[in-house]
């Protein structure tokens, strides 16, 4: 920069690189010099121009010129003075120019005199000799105060050239200066007297604020805190579904093998109805207890039991009876966890399974629906690895030491799915069939569910196995509980026969439907076709007892009567069957002679069903046809027309000659037919003992 001092003794300042834009006898140059001054001229003609009286020397004299020029450009130096100029080289326009090649540009040292340099400043007239002013090689963009500072920039200019968004970064602000508290009273107006106040107020307030700051900071960590918690449990909480938690337990293998139970509760008395299966597992309960008994004589325990039965007989109660017995631990297992979807989980599990058995010998392994992992092996391209599992258990039953100590017994309600090498000797080679009780096993096992709710005295467990033929312990054990619910639900104190016998028809016929709207005329046909039923089965010879008769609607039916054998058949005579065949004819007979021929129903469907199978069976099984003999015509496609036609009129005949001893029977009784449907009509439902006493023409005064 340049100073000098104008004739009011004023200092004024300006920059070099002004002066010379202001002086257009240095931006011009002679031919000579302009391809040295193109690149220079490019980047000054960029900066703005600027006007002595931009600079303020307007004012200045020649004097004050003189001075100034002295002091910009020194006189040229004499011989032996040492020279005031300095020599600079510019860089070339690009680094690959500045590195390999040409000549560096030199300000040239130049002699001018204070002459010419005055009448440069006070005429602007044109200079001759060139001035060469240095060029950067780049710039780069100083900060808008700077620029303001230096005059580059004025005010606003930054609005008018810098793109749209960088106007917000070349204009704004760099913050509000903070308000300090003093300047807040100032602006406020606050009187002296309430500054203190005013600042002691202040200052409470900061704290609050600082201290409920730190108390939400608190409340958030704690926050964060609980609900990490929260997460981990709930991840917890998915690993043990059984949707999620498949690879947790691949890896932990069978639960149950882990954790055995212990049958101290469980005996032999508390399994009814089977005894023939107890006495063929007390031997194994015998070698459990004692070991050596069998040892000492060289003999070999069947190491696999497998009891075969209807569903609900009691198969896994005689395991763990067997356990219980024995005292020793008891494993149990379903057949379906040995399934997995993934490849090899199944031979795991029965691997983790045998060796915890091994390791607490004596013990009981117990396996449930044993057909599920048991089956028949097949090939098959869509599981390959489908025999993996029952593989890797015949291998583990094959493997095992004579008298281990380790019994398997295995249940299933399908013995003929399983596969031929799982039932062979030496794996489950003891068979032991668990059957449906008989009218005894049903008495007692009756009997041991009746101990354990509030019943009368005079309930008779016999009359109700009599009339649940073919229940299984697991359904008497409902109907025992149904009546207790139908007693609570009556308001009763204890369970009576009444109690009994709906549950045992609700069971068998389905509930009652007291809501079903039956018009006169349909309650008048049940009852005369219920009594049909009834008074063929009373008088028939072979026929079964009656124990009871109703047209209350239940399931599909609109009326029903129930027979009870005294005792359960193993067999059937041909008369006993014939008898069946008469009862189920009953019915439609007794329509067709109160109502006619025209209005009989479609009731009897049912009834014609049975008594169709009864005689087909008689002709085709039981060899019970005169004319057809002694001979089993089960498979229809292998018969003959003549054969088959044959049947058909034997079946005909069988149920034409039953057809019309009904006939006959309601004709004879016809008084007493009428009596009985009178009676079904008002009291709705009758018992064995009402029934005889309808018959005999006696009143039910106790009605």
């Amino acid at each position: 920069s340049v100073s000098s001092t104008c004739v009011a003794c004023r200092q004024v300042t300006v920059q070099l690189s002004h002066l010379i834009n202001a002086l257009p006898s240095l931006k011009s140059a002679p031919a000579q010099h302009q391809q040295r001054e193109t690149a220079e001229q490019d980047v000054r003609s960029s900066e703005p121009s600027w006007s002595l009286k931009d600079l303020g020397l307007s004012e200045v004299g020649v004097k004050q010129v003189d001075e100034l020029v002295e002091k910009l450009l020194p006189r040229a130096p004499d011989q032996g003075e040492k020279n005031p100029w300095r020599t600079s080289h510019l860089s070339s326009y690009s680094f690959f120019h500045n590195k390999v090649g040409g000549a560096p540009t030199v300000f040239c040292r130049r002699t001018l005199s204070p002459l010419t340099w005055r009448r440069s400043l006070t005429s602007l007239l044109p200079l001759s000799p060139p001035v060469l002013v240095q060029s950067r090689g780049f710039k780069t963009l100083k900060s808008r105060t700077r620029r303001l500072q230096a005059g580059f920039e004025r005010s606003g200019e930054a609005e008018g050239f810098a793109p749209s968004f960088m106007k917000g970064f070349l204009v704004r602000d760099r913050g509000q200066d903070v308000e300090t508290l003093d300047k807040l009273l100032k602006s406020r107006n606050i009187p002296d007297g309430q500054q203190d106040a005013f600042k002691t107020g202040f200052a409470e307030g900061f704290l609050k604020a600082q201290a409920l700051t730190q108390r939400t900071q608190e409340s958030l960590r704690r926050t964060r805190l609980v609900l990490l918690v929260i997460l981990l449990l709930g991840l917890y909480g998915l690993s043990k579904t059984p949707f999620l938690s498949v690879r947790f337990r691949t890896t932990s293998g069978l639960d149950s093998a882990v954790d055995p139970v212990q049958m101290k509760n469980v005996t032999f008395e508390h399994v009814k109805g089977v005894e023939e299966a107890k006495n063929e597992l007390q031997e194994v309960v015998e070698f459990l207890r004692s070991p050596q008994k069998f040892t000492v004589l060289g003999g070999k325990l069947p190491k696999g039991i497998l009891l075969v039965g209807p569903p609900g007989t009691g198969k896994t109660l005689l395991a763990r009876a067997v356990a219980g017995e024995a005292d020793v631990p008891f494993y149990y297992a379903s057949g379906s966890e040995f399934d997995e979807m993934f490849v090899g989980v199944g031979a795991s599990r029965i691997r983790n399974l045998f060796r915890e058995a091994k390791a607490n010998a004596p013990c009981v392994i117990f396996i449930d629906e044993l057909d599920s992992v048991g089956g028949k092996r097949i090939e098959s391209p869509m599981h390959p690895y489908s025999r993996q599992t029952i593989n890797q258990l015949l291998a583990e039953m094959d493997g095992f030491k004579p008298n281990e100590g380790v019994i398997i017994i295995g249940a299933t309600n399908f013995p003929e799915a399983l596969d031929n090498a799982l039932i062979r000797p030496g794996r489950f080679d003891m068979q032991v069939t668990v059957p449906r009780p008989d009218v005894k096993g049903r008495t007692e096992i009756l009997k041991w569910y009746i101990r354990k709710i509030k019943v009368d005295s005079s309930v008779e467990a016999e009359i109700i196995a009599r009339g649940t033929v073919g229940f299984s312990g697991a359904e008497l054990e409902n109907l025992v509980n149904q009546a207790a619910l139908k007693a609570a639900v009556d308001g009763k104190d204890v369970v009576t026969m009444k109690e009994l016998e709906f549950a045992k028809d609700k069971i068998l016929m389905g509930p009652e439907r007291r809501s079903a709207e039956v018009d006169m005329r349909n309650k008048k046909i049940t009852a005369y076709h219920e009594s049909g039923h009834a008074i063929v089965a009373y008088y028939t010879k072979d026929a079964m007892p009656i124990n009871k008769a109703t047209i209350m609607p239940r399931g599909p039916t609109l009326g029903h009567v129930s027979m009870l054998p005294e005792n359960d058949r193993w067999s059937e005579t041909r008369g006993q069957l014939l008898a069946q065949m008469d009862v189920s004819m009953g019915g439609r007979v007794a329509e067709e002679l109160i109502f006619g021929g025209d209005n009989i129903t479609t009731g009897a469907s049912s009834d014609f069903d049975g008594a169709t199978k009864i005689a087909r069976l008689m002709v085709t099984r039981f060899g019970m046809s005169e004319k057809l003999g002694v001979m089993t015509y089960t498979d229809q496609s292998k018969q003959s027309p003549e054969t088959q036609a044959a049947i058909e009129q034997e079946v005909r005949v069988l149920l034409k000659d039953s057809y019309e001893r009904a006939r006959v029977l309601l004709k004879s009784r016809s008084k007493e037919h009428r009596s009985l449907a009178e009676a079904l009509l008002r009291y709705e439902t009758l018992d064995a003992r009402e029934i005889q006493l309808v018959l005999e023409g006696k009143t039910l005064d106790s009605r």
